[in-house]
């Protein structure tokens, strides 16, 4: 436990930044604006006069140590991951401070377990990759789902979203993903990640009331495959999103978020529902909310909170089903931000 509450924010002006940046601000926490673009860390700065803000690159390793001096971790908020992880997980290292991003992008989260478990280990830093609603949420669900069970035949996630806005981060995260998989799709079955490249299956999936049965695409492989790979033992994870999310996300025209409250939030409503089987058995557990960026800053920061807290046992890269009690966390955010539903 400690009493410093500064934490560098790397990408603060970004859609998620600014969530991730106004929950540190509601929960007594003191952010460090840092983030390559001085004008728009001013921009942010001025409706948070508390904040310190700080430009730096992830060119320039000495700008990233100076935005994370005093700091007592660090949230990477900046897409693409591919090119920030490395560089702002490298100064963490070099400040012995936690790291936690909220990276969708699953080769970075795969490139973050490869290259820096043994090194975080080493060091006694913890590493929390995918802290938000793709990797986060999914992962703490199904290891909440999981309970007692040591293995499960299936776990399958499906995603209910009512619209999908995809921020210019979201799309640009997604270019570099598709380039570096040449455009195949990944998917985990037979117990490892496997690349596909014929049209991704259709069907149905029956979400908790009041969304119900809705047309998705299967074989949506998101963050959440990876993260629950890392620890849960199953030989399938199969994954699904609404035909409508995925009909947004490839419309090169489609408009971004916009926001209906004070909070920033958009209209979107979402459904993340997990059923995991083992045997003649089946466990489901699912979370609803509004809007899938803004779910992000409680996820991220109640993560960071627990880790600083010093409420995680061990060191090294953990997903945030491993890192973490996940019944407890998922309650812990509060009916206002998750509801939880069991079946």
């Amino acid at each position: 436990m400690t009493s410093n509450r500064t934490v560098a924010v790397f990408g603060a002006y970004g859609h998620t930044g600014r969530f991730v940046v106004s929950e540190l601000l509601a929960r007594g926490w003191k952010p460090i604006l840092s983030g390559r673009d001085a004008s728009r860390l001013n921009a942010v700065g001025a409706d948070q006069p508390e904040a310190d803000i700080r430009p730096a690159s992830v060119d320039d390793p000495a700008s990233l140590d100076r935005a994370l001096t005093g700091a007592v971790a660090v949230i990477n908020c900046a897409g693409p991951f591919a090119s920030t992880s490395a560089p702002v997980i490298e100064a963490a290292l070099r400040a012995r401070i936690p790291y936690l991003d909220v990276a969708a992008e699953i080769e970075a989260n795969l490139d973050t377990f490869e290259h820096y478990a043994d090194r975080a280990r080493e060091a006694g830093i913890v590493i929390v990759p995918a802290m938000a609603f793709f990797g986060g949420l999914g992962d703490l669900l199904a290891t909440a789902a999981m309970g007692g069970w040591e293995h499960a035949d299936e776990i399958s996630i499906a995603y209910g979203l009512s619209s999908w806005k995809p921020t210019a981060g979201t799309r640009a995260a997604g270019q570099v993903s598709r380039q570096r998989r040449d455009g195949r799709r990944i998917v985990f079955a037979k117990g490892e990640l496997a690349f596909r490249t014929e049209a991704a299956p259709t069907g149905e999936w029956t979400f908790p009331a009041p969304l119900g049965t809705q047309p998705v695409i299967g074989e949506f492989t998101m963050a959440d495959t990876v993260t629950i790979a890392r620890h849960l033992k199953t030989p399938e994870i199969r994954s699904y999103m609404t035909a409508v999310a995925v009909k947004d996300l490839v419309n090169p025209d489609s408009s971004p978020p916009v926001a209906v409250d004070e909070s920033g939030r958009s209209s979107q409503s979402f459904v993340v529902d997990v059923v995991v089987r083992s045997g003649g058995e089946t466990r489901r557990l699912s979370a609803s909310g509004q809007d899938i960026y803004a779910i992000s800053a409680p996820l991220v920061v109640e993560g960071l909170a627990r880790v600083v807290g010093g409420r995680v046992d061990r060191a090294g890269v953990l997903t945030a089903g491993e890192a973490f009690d996940a019944r407890d966390f998922l309650e812990s955010l509060g009916q206002e931000k998750l509801s939880l539903e069991r079946a």
